[in-house]
């Protein structure tokens, strides 16, 4: 019976997680798109084919991701990436808004 109620709590617990990270993804498409992102990038073919982000999550991690966000001149000479005009900083934006757009590049991986 122990086991029965662990299990239990268990998938729970992961469901409750899978929700809460639905909604942080859902916050960063919306920040992604009140920040215009799409302008100099495209997910599924939407907004600028110059510079796409569907699979970005597999290819980046988290910490990359969120330097591109916060510190994109740097990682522009880091990586001596080419793309003109040079990706702006986004780092004052909000800590939540951040960590949501990071959360939403995260989940673009093609499976």
């Amino acid at each position: 019976m122990r086991h029965i109620v662990l299990v239990a709590g268990l998938l729970l617990t992961g469901s409750v997680l899978g929700a809460q990270d639905t909604q942080v993804i859902e916050r960063g498409k919306k920040v992604y798109t009140a920040q215009k992102c799409s302008l100099c990038h495209s997910i599924d073919g939407k907004g600028n084919k110059k510079g796409p982000l569907d699979n970005v999550g597999a290819k980046l991690s988290e910490e990359e991701i969120r330097q591109w966000i916060v510190n994109a001149p740097e990682m522009t000479k880091k990586t001596k990436a080419e793309r003109k005009p040079v990706m702006k900083s986004y780092e004052k934006l909000p800590k939540e808004d951040i960590d949501a757009l990071v959360a939403y590049m995260q989940s673009l991986k093609k499976g």
